[in-house]
């Protein structure tokens, strides 16, 4: 789902919407998922819709350092300021800033979220 684009002020929000069928990947490849359930009864298409409140890790994530294994373990979104909320938590989209972190908190890249095909846009 495209929230399509909202201008807020001096900026402009846009992206997809971030669901339980969208493919999320850490910068090295490993899988990036809901720890849980996501906290919202929210679906689209029949796949809940995590908020920036659920935690997301990561797993089969090969990044190394000097050949010892620094896997990336979780990620952290940042929604903007004026993001759409549910239940009063923002929602995720495939354009909102976030970075993958180590299991001693070392931010590791932005993870990447594979471009959806379908998609409802709303102004």
């Amino acid at each position: 789902m495209s929230t399509g684009t909202k201008e807020t002020g001096s900026y402009v929000l846009s992206g997809n919407l971030v669901n339980g069928g969208s493919a999320i990947s850490c910068p090295h490849g490993g899988r990036v998922v809901p720890a849980s359930a996501p906290s919202s009864g929210v679906r689209i298409d029949g796949m809940p819709v995590p908020t920036a409140a659920d935690v997301f890790t990561v797993s089969g994530c090969r990044h190394t350092i000097d050949r010892v294994p620094h896997p990336c373990v979780t990620v952290r979104w940042t929604p903007g300021r004026d993001s759409v909320l549910i239940d009063g938590s923002p929602v995720l989209l495939d354009s909102t800033s976030a970075l993958c972190f180590s299991a001693a908190l070392v931010p590791q890249g932005p993870p990447v979220v594979a471009a959806t095909t379908r998609g409802v846009s709303s102004r």
